[in-house]
C-alpha cells in the first residue's frame, strides 16, 4: 500500500490586499469614529448598521456571465435552488445598502416596529467595505467608511447642513481651524457650462468631466491639451483629445478659475461665466443659498468656501458637491513639500432609490475617508501610534494568585487598566520584559515580606526607561523609579504615578 502523502501545514499569512490592525491602531480608529459619531448624533442623525452582504442586484452591479461574479466586488452564489441561487456580494460602499434600506422600509414597518422610516430619513453608518481591486501601496481591499446621509430632503438646506457637520467633525477629531477647508461646487453649474459649450454627446461629456477632474494634477496647460489635440505624459503615453474650439476650452477654464477671494465675488464671477443658461443659473442660485445659510450659522470662508475647481465626483452627483481638504503641508516620499489633500467628499444624488421604486427620491450625504483622516492626525502629531498598556501586577508566589488578581480587580474598579501576570512567574525578569513589551506604565510587586507588612512596591516603568536613557539626578531624586506604599494606598499611588506622565 502506497504511503499517504503528509498534508502540508497551512501558511500563516494575510491574503493579498488585506492587513491586520493591532493595539493602538484599533484604539485610535475607534476613538476617532466615536468623536465623529457624537457630532452626527448631535445633528439628529440615527445610526444604521446593515449586513456586510447584499444581493448583487441591490448593489447595482450586473454579472457578465453565470460563472463569474462581476469584477470589483467579492461575490458568491447561494446554494439550494433550481437556478443555482442568487448572487451575493460583500458591500463595496455604504450608499448601496442605504438605497436598499430606504426603498425597503419606505412603506413597510421596521423589524419589530409598527412604522417604517421617517421622511426625511437621516442616518449615519461606519464600518468596513470590500473591493475586489488590484491592491497597491496604501491601497487595500478592505477599508473603513464613515458616512452620513439625508434621504427625502429636496432643499439645499440639507446640503448646507452636511457641509457644516463635516467642518464640525474635522474639528472634533483634532484638525484645527485654518488647517482645513470644505470646498463646495454644483453639478448644475457645470451642466450649464457643457450646454453653453455644446458638448452634448454622452461620451464627449464624460471625457470633459474626467479632464476637468484632472485640473489639480495637470494644471491649465494639461486640461487645455486634453480638450484640444491631446496630451503626451512623461512616460510617452498619448491621450487623444476631442479637438474642441478655443472658445470652448476658455469657457471651461473660466469655470475652473472662477474662485475669488470671497464667496459673493466667486458667485458673481460664476454668473458671468454661465450667462443666460438656465441650468447653470439654477446651480449658481443654489450655491448662493448654501453660502447664505452657512454664513448665518457662523460658517464663513475660513471654514467653507464656494470653489468651482471641485469637480471630483461630478459625474455621479446631481447637484451640490463638496470636498474637505486639509491645507497643511507634509513631505512626500521624495521629501518634497505638498498639501495633505482631500479626506472627505460627498454631494447630492437624487436618484438614490429609483432602481428599486422607479421614483426619484432626493438625497445628499458625505463619506469621510477614515484611514486618510487617521493619517492626517498622525502627520499633525495629534496621534502617536502608541497606546498606554495596562498596569501589570507581577506574581512573586504562584500560590497567592488570588491576592494578585484581587489587586488587579481593585485597580480596574477604580477605572485603571490592569492585569495580573498569567505567564510562568518563575523568572521575574521575564515579567518585567513582558510589562515593557506591553508599554505598561507601572508594575505592582508584592513578595511574602511585603505581604506580611501590608505594603506593595510600585515600579514606575516610564521613569525607569527615562533613567536608563540618561535622566537627570534631580529628576531621579524628585520621582524615584520605585517606591513602597501601603496596600490601602494602591489605587491613589498608581493614579498619581500614571498622571505624572500624561
Amino acid at each position: 500500500m502506497a504511503k499517504q502523502k503528509k498534508q502540508p501545514r497551512p501558511k500563516a499569512e494575510t491574503p493579498k490586499g488585506f492587513r491586520d490592525y493591532f493595539g493602538a491602531e484599533v484604539v485610535e480608529r475607534q476613538e476617532m469614529l466615536r468623536k465623529i459619531a457624537e457630532v452626527y448624533h448631535r445633528y439628529g442623525f440615527d445610526p444604521l448598521e446593515t449586513s456586510g452582504v447584499e444581493t448583487v442586484e441591490a448593489l447595482g452591479k450586473f454579472l457578465p456571465d453565470v460563472d463569474r461574479p462581476n469584477a470589483g466586488v467579492f461575490a458568491f452564489q447561494e446554494d439550494g435552488s433550481a437556478d443555482g441561487g442568487k448572487w451575493l456580494a460583500l458591500r463595496y460602499d455604504m450608499t448601496a445598502p442605504l438605497a436598499r434600506v430606504a426603498a425597503q422600509y419606505r412603506e413597510r414597518p421596521l423589524p419589530g416596529k409598527e412604522e417604517g422610516l421617517p421622511s426625511p430619513y437621516r442616518r449615519y453608518t461606519m464600518g468596513p467595505v470590500w473591493r475586489n481591486e488590484k491592491p497597491g501601496p496604501g491601497r487595500f481591499r478592505q477599508f473603513y467608511q464613515c458616512d452620513a446621509d439625508t434621504v427625502g430632503a429636496p432643499s439645499v438646506a440639507a446640503d448646507a447642513e452636511i457641509c457644516a457637520m463635516l467642518a464640525d467633525c474635522l474639528e472634533a477629531v483634532g484638525i484645527e481651524r485654518g488647517d482645513y477647508v470644505v470646498r463646495v461646487n454644483n453639478r448644475k453649474v457645470l451642466d450649464g457650462i457643457l450646454e453653453v459649450a455644446g458638448w452634448s454627446g454622452e461620451e464627449e461629456r464624460a471625457f470633459v468631466l474626467r479632464t476637468l477632474d484632472k485640473y489639480d494634477r495637470l494644471g491649465e496647460d494639461g486640461v487645455r491639451a486634453l480638450l484640444t489635440g491631446g496630451r503626451e505624459d512623461e512616460s510617452g503615453d498619448v491621450t487623444l483629445g476631442i479637438d474642441s474650439d478655443g472658445w470652448q476650452v476658455e469657457l471651461a477654464l473660466d469655470f475652473l478659475k472662477a474662485r475669488r477671494n470671497g464667496n459673493p465675488e466667486t458667485l458673481e464671477r460664476l454668473r458671468d461665466v454661465v450667462g443666460t443658461n438656465a441650468t447653470g443659473a439654477e446651480g449658481v442660485a443654489e450655491l448662493e443659498q448654501i453660502a447664505d445659510l452657512l454664513a448665518a450659522q457662523g460658517y464663513g470662508p475660513d471654514r467653507i468656501i464656494i470653489d468651482p475647481s471641485v469637480v471630483r465626483g461630478l459625474g455621479y452627483y446631481t447637484g451640490p458637491v463638496y470636498e474637505a481638504e486639509l491645507t497643511f503641508e507634509i513631505k512626500d516620499e521624495k521629501g518634497r513639500p505638498r498639501q495633505f489633500g482631500s479626506v472627505a467628499g460627498g454631494g447630492r444624488y437624487d436618484d438614490l432609490v429609483k432602481r428599486f421604486t422607479g421614483q426619484e427620491v432626493p438625497a445628499t450625504g458625505v463619506s469621510i475617508g477614515v484611514d486618510r483622516l487617521l493619517a492626517a492626525l498622525h502627520a499633525t502629531g495629534k496621534l502617536k501610534g502608541e497606546d498606554a498598556g495596562p498596569v501589570i501586577v507581577t506574581v512573586m508566589d504562584r500560590n497567592r494568585m488570588a491576592d494578585y488578581q484581587t489587586m488587579a480587580t481593585t485597580l480596574r474598579n477604580a477605572g485603571i487598566r490592569a492585569e495580573a501576570y498569567l505567564g510562568n512567574p518563575k523568572n521575574f525578569g521575564n515579567q518585567l520584559k513582558y510589562a515593557d513589551k506591553r508599554r505598561s506604565p507601572v508594575a505592582v510587586i508584592q513578595g511574602s515580606d511585603e505581604a506580611e507588612r501590608g505594603v506593595v512596591q510600585l515600579k514606575d516603568l516610564i521613569l525607569g526607561a527615562k533613567l536608563a536613557e540618561g535622566a537627570t539626578l534631580e529628576e531621579w531624586k524628585s520621582h524615584p523609579a520605585q517606591i513602597e506604599v501601603p496596600l490601602s494606598d494602591l489605587v491613589a499611588q498608581v493614579q498619581a504615578m500614571i498622571a505624572r506622565h500624561q
